[in-house]
């Protein structure tokens, strides 16, 4: 399976306010059109924005080996060391060459975005469960506004407004405020925004807050991946005005912008959504929807056959699309029910080439699941935030508001799709496929509760650092061996970045965790700990490197690729078994954390993998794992439990318990 990325976020303060005072949509409504009214124009930064370095050659070879030295042995490693030697040396040096050279040539953009796309766009694998994260939204703090209808209303027009107010240019732009005192203040912005857009990076950094990069952000809405032979086709159609409401496998689409761009009343779309959620009709014999869950190729043959058949029209509305809103007929029953249903359903009910699905169950609980390829977690987190802080704060109906009187017969289309025989045989063996292939992912988690953020930072260690080194160890206990593993790092900081790998698997966290499981009673708590801020201050320094785009993934995935494009032979170096080894990234983990979000998960990457989500709140730690058969995510999760007690045991100067 091809790796697949959601995002570790850079950290973010508070969702921004409200904003100013904002025009009423209807008298009756009183709503607004907008979330905010930011002072500061949504895109002043972009274009002054630092582009993504790329590293010195010498630099990446030497954090490549020093990720490469737990993972290998002693003769293993000098065959490394002499490939890496000899592709520094030689070709290797030639190709960092040409790649500083193109990266000149096209300063608009970053050295990794075309790649990056190119590497999403020609997956030929299915995007469900190798590419496709979730993350569920806490419930509404009021309980009765967790009626689906309601929540469903709420979302979607805090959805619709959080869109206006990006296109109009009044969302508040994505800046990391180290030193919020000074640089989240009103009058840093008042001061800010007659800065010229081609100086306001500069402006910003004289006071210690970073912008970052908000080019995703566009793709966010009425957009889609389309299937095309050999390399799929980002579309975006910002013209369109209607929804798509996915609901028992049917299609129904309305208009949620008038003709003049203005939000329709949200006692409309309330009743547009009632009428939905009474449609008697069954669920289709052939729910096409299985069919974005195919092998592209498969998908794209048949995408051909249906648009030939008389389905243009229909594709096009469900395509053009502001977004797809899922209305699932059933209550979530506990959090492992929570993540399968997020993160791939039954299949039915679902468009997973848009690029994002929200998701509402019939209790309320609500979740975005997006398509990966045209973005990551910063933007998708952004409209996560923004959407749950007025859909909570702000709604725009209460449970006791009645819909309004409307033809929801007229206003609402069902969309028909004509499918031929090929097309049924074409979506029973998706459906045949995806059923096969669900039943074999496990998903499970804990929480542990002894403490989190908090007290770690009491201790002067990163909380980060002590979430992987529990992998690490839980890993190390499980299995005996210490395995390529893999954190998600955001480069916005820089224009057009995207991510890159903090690797954590290191020799502090091998030391360190051999020293637990194996031989805690031969270690005093003090020693512990010792290598405990050892791991820390490494993992710190791992961390900065990759948010600073000094990694070396990204370095040495466009440097093969170019040789590729270039039709060189590939370099030894990327045949070394080893190369192959550290990139089967057998944990992959990734952190995101909101006061909005409940729980967030993705599949692993290859299939003797976990796929391990997980938050460090202030005074806890969740963590969400999957798995297929051959890995026991239950297990694993114990040994993380385990390892969890004896770091804190150890902090608190207790001996550990084996």
């Amino acid at each position: 399976m091809v790796a697949r990325l959601l995002l570790r976020a850079w950290p973010r303060g508070p969702a921004v306010g409200l904003g100013a005072p904002r025009r009423p949509l209807s008298a009756d409504s009183g709503r607004g059109q907008f979330l905010q009214r930011s002072i500061v124009p949504t895109m002043h930064y972009q274009d002054s924005l630092p582009r993504l370095p790329i590293p010195k050659l010498e630099d990446t070879i030497r954090r490549y080996l020093s990720a490469q030295k737990p993972l290998l042995d002693d003769e293993q490693f000098r065959k490394t060391e002499e490939l890496c030697k000899s592709f520094e040396n030689g070709i290797g040096q030639e190709l960092h060459k040409q790649l500083v050279a193109q990266d000149k040539q096209n300063k608009h953009t970053s050295y990794i975005s075309g790649p990056w796309f190119d590497m999403y766009l020609t997956a030929r694998d299915s995007i469900v469960l190798n590419f496709n994260p979730f993350m569920a939204f806490n419930p509404d703090p009021k309980p009765e506004y967790n009626d689906q209808l309601t929540r469903a209303t709420n979302m979607t027009v805090s959805a619709v407004r959080f869109m206006k107010t990006l296109r109009a240019g009044l969302l508040e732009p994505e800046v990391f405020h180290l030193n919020p005192v000074k640089s989240d203040t009103d009058t840093f912005k008042r001061l800010i925004r007659f800065v010229p857009s081609s100086l306001s990076w500069y402006g910003a950094y004289l006071v210690n807050a970073y912008p970052l990069d908000m080019s995703q952000y566009f793709r966010l809405f009425n957009s889609t991946r389309l299937p095309r032979p050999s390399r799929d086709e980002l579309i975006t159609d910002d013209k369109a005005r209607h929804l798509l409401v996915l609901r028992k496998g049917n299609f129904y689409v309305f208009d949620v912008l008038d003709r003049d761009g203005n939000i329709v009343s949200a006692s409309e779309i309330q009743a547009h959504l009632k009428y939905i959620l009474s449609d008697n009709s069954p669920a289709p014999e052939f729910p096409l929807a299985y069919l974005t869950s195919e092998n592209r190729d498969v998908w794209a043959e048949l995408r051909q056959k249906l648009e030939s058949g008389g389905n243009e029209e229909a594709l096009r509305k469900v395509d053009s699309a502001v977004f797809c809103l899922c209305l699932d007929d059933f209550p979530i029953k506990d959090l492992v029910h929570l993540s399968h249903n997020m993160l791939h359903g039954d299949g039915s009910n679902r468009w997973f080439d848009k690029s994002f699905n929200l998701i509402i169950a019939k209790d309320g609980t609500a979740a975005v699941h997006f398509e990966h390829a045209w973005g990551d977690g910063v933007a998708v987190l952004r409209f996560f935030n923004e959407v749950f802080k007025d859909s909570t704060q702000a709604p725009a109906i209460t449970p006791q508001g009645q819909p309004a009187s409307t033809d929801s017969s007229v206003a609402v289309q069902k969309l028909q799709f004509r499918l031929n025989d090929a097309i049924k045989t074409g979506i029973s063996a998706a459906k045949e496929k995806f059923d096969a292939t669900m039943k074999t992912l496990t998903i499970d988690f804990i929480q542990f509760h002894r403490g989190g953020k908090e007290f770690l930072k009491k201790q002067k260690l990163s909380p980060d650092s002590v979430a992987q080194l529990a992998f690490q160890m839980a890993f190390l206990r499980q299995y005996g061996k210490t395995v390529a593993t893999y954190e998600s790092c955001s480069t916005a900081a820089f224009k057009h970045g995207r991510t890159e790998t903090i690797r954590p698997a290191s020799v502090f966290t091998r030391r360190c965790s051999e020293a637990f499981v194996r031989e805690p009673s031969k270690h005093s708590a003090g020693e512990l700990q010792q290598m405990m801020a050892e791991c820390s201050k490494y993992h710190g320094q791992l961390t900065r490197e990759a948010a600073m785009g000094q990694g070396f993934d990204r370095h040495l995935f466009a440097l093969r690729y170019l040789a590729a494009a270039k039709g060189v032979a590939l370099p030894e170096l990327y045949l070394d078994p080893a190369y192959r080894q550290i990139n089967h990234n057998i944990l992959s983990t990734s952190t995101l954390t909101s006061p909005a979000v409940n729980i967030g998960g993705f599949a692993p990457v290859v299939p003797d993998g976990f796929g391990i989500g997980y938050a460090v709140h202030d005074n806890w730690i969740g963590c969400n794992v999957s798995c297929y058969p051959g890995r026991n995510a239950r297990e694993f999760l114990q040994c993380v439990h385990k390892a969890l007690e004896d770091m804190f045991d150890a902090m608190e100067g207790k001996s550990i318990k084996t």
